[in-house]
């Protein structure tokens, strides 16, 4: 539609061109010309778009004129005495039940002068639950499960998010450079219930680091040849170097998990990984290695509707196995593993923390900020560093935390 105070002209007779629309060239007719106050020049155009007649602004980038147009075909400039064409604002509309065009081209999707399509509903959003066996029940708005077990009344805002994380992002790239000039070794893993928000954390902490110094490991099913082997020995050539860091994104911790409850594991090997891994542990932090253990716990309904939402979105699918699915039904067996895994490997050496992650945002940070309070860099703020939430950040098995009202609320895992 014409703006306020632009000049509008039409042409004498109507001139053939070519409108790039829908990604590809149509014939078109050129009615007129309008500038902007900006001096932007568009073309009034009537085209065949998604079978229906249309009149429609389009900037000069998507027309193409037969090369033997007339000079006066292309204005230069229209006169301001030239009066406004009242019938150069109406637009057919698109019908309701006419498929929507696709995107134009990126360079000119903001300049398109073209009238907005129905706008489809976004598939990462909620759009109802999920049960076991993977089919979806129900419509509506999100619910709000992570209210459940969360100590806070309200989800951390983006605009309180953003500048806080950018500042403890900082303070990471300083933990990095005093790892690569002191050459120490850093290994932090990332454990937690599924789709508790493990790999949106990583993606955080690594966005500014140097990729040369640091590195995730996120490995897949063992292969033959490891599966003869120690069941430690394939994570120990992915241990961090001097002066690397080594984000784990799951660990040998899987065989006190997934392997436990989905029978993936024996018994023996089950109690062998117990007694062998603080002792491993032990022996690496012996070594020099700054080991940092992190499980991320998400209540049962917000892991739900966390999972729906994998199921709905096209490039989140891959993140929802049928192992994730059939663990909504084995929730009080994970819970069971995880309380005797803590028993058994949180140690004074390698001890874990638990970070509240039903708000993901603040978990990112909680996390971020923990990392940095128990590794020593040069450098370091402690007015931006601070101390860990106690509401979001907790030892492994500290019984509950207290909400900000003061009602007492179980530690969720």
């Amino acid at each position: 539609m014409a703006a306020h105070g632009d000049r509008v002209a039409s042409l004498g007779e109507v001139q053939p061109a070519e409108l790039h629309l829908d990604g590809a060239w149509r014939a078109a007719e050129v009615l007129g010309w309008r500038f902007d106050d900006d001096g932007r020049c568009r073309a009034r155009v009537r085209v065949d778009w998604a079978g229906t007649p249309r009149v429609v602004w389009a900037p000069l980038e998507l027309l193409r004129l037969p090369e033997a147009a007339p000079p006066s075909a292309v204005p230069s400039a229209v006169p301001s005495a030239v009066a406004p064409d009242a019938a150069a604002d109406v637009v057919v509309p698109l019908p309701r039940d006419a498929a929507p065009p696709p995107a134009l081209p990126a360079p000119h999707r903001a300049a398109a002068a073209l009238p907005r399509p129905r706008r489809e509903p976004d598939p990462g959003r909620w759009t109802g639950g999920v049960l076991a066996g993977g089919r979806r029940t129900g419509r509506g708005p999100r619910p709000e499960t992570w209210r459940e077990e969360h100590p806070y009344p309200e989800l951390l805002r983006r605009r309180e998010y953003e500048p806080e994380k950018r500042r403890l992002q900082i303070e990471l790239l300083k933990l990095q450079a005093s790892v690569k000039e002191q050459r120490r070794r850093v290994a932090i893993v990332f454990e937690g219930r599924d789709a508790a928000g493990k790999g949106g954390a990583i993606k955080r902490f690594t966005e500014h680091l140097d990729p040369r110094g640091s590195r995730v490991v996120a490995l897949d099913d063992p292969t033959e040849r490891e599966q003869g082997q120690w069941y430690l020995q394939r994570y120990v050539q992915h241990l961090p170097a001097a002066g690397e860091i080594v984000l784990f994104d799951r660990s040998w911790y899987d065989r006190a998990g997934v392997e436990r409850v989905m029978g993936y594991c024996t018994d023996e090997e089950y109690a062998a990984f117990l007694r062998e891994a603080p002792e491993f542990e032990r022996m690496l932090v012996a070594d020099g290695l700054h080991l940092v253990k992190l499980w991320f716990s998400v209540s049962r309904g917000e892991q739900r509707t966390r999972f729906a939402i994998r199921q709905r979105d096209p490039v989140r699918q891959w993140k929802l196995s049928p192992t994730d699915l059939a663990a909504l039904d084995r929730w009080d067996d994970y819970t069971a593993a995880e309380e005797a895994m803590f028993a058994a490997t949180s140690t004074p050496h390698a001890p874990w923390t638990v970070v509240r992650a039903n708000d993901k945002k603040r978990a990112r940070l909680e996390a971020m900020r923990h990392v940095l309070s128990v590794l020593d860099y040069t450098g370091r703020r402690d007015d931006v560093v601070g101390t860990p939430d106690p509401l979001v950040v907790v030892p492994a098995g500290a019984g509950e935390v207290l909400r900000p009202t003061g009602s007492p609320v179980a530690a969720s895992r």
